[in-house]
């Protein structure tokens, strides 16, 4: 489990969280296009992409709980 409760402001939650689902973006595209594209996919490498972009979706749902807890309090 992740504890971002050592992030000092929402700034900089803010920019993980940008980077989290800019990353996020950029795994589904990833995904996608092997899927698409018409060659053999090796399915071991798209478990592991696939793992890593839940795994980012999963931070990205913390973070912006964090960020709203942080505007409430």
């Amino acid at each position: 489990m992740y504890d971002f409760s050592h992030m000092e402001d929402q700034e900089e939650l803010a920019l993980k969280l940008a980077e989290y689902k800019s990353e996020h973006a950029a795994l589904d595209e990833m995904i996608e296009r092997a899927l698409h594209s018409g060659q053999p996919v090796n399915l071991f490498h798209m478990q592991q992409l696939k793992k890593k972009k839940l795994w980012l979706k999963d931070m990205i749902q913390k973070l912006e709980s964090a960020l709203i807890d942080d505007i409430i309090a």
